[in-house]
């Protein structure tokens, strides 16, 4: 069966996949640079797929943080 995650925040997603009793698992995707902060407490869904065991895989990232303005 196929979801349609993608894009969906992960506390959303996770609820939806608990009700239907799917098995999954989860990864999170970091930036290489911390370059743009990010809040790990706000995650999103940008990949499914399902792996050899018949568990779905979801990636997770974080969502990016609002740059604050400089005041000079």
């Amino acid at each position: 069966m196929a979801y349609d995650l993608i894009g969906r925040p992960w506390e959303e997603a996770k609820t939806l996949l608990e009700s239907e009793g799917v098995e999954f698992q989860t990864e999170i995707s970091r930036p290489s640079r911390d370059f743009f902060k990010t809040d790990s407490n706000c995650l999103y869904v940008v990949r499914e797929r399902r792996i050899a065991d018949g568990t779905l895989l979801v990636t997770l990232v974080a969502k990016q943080k609002k740059l604050e303005k400089e005041v000079f």
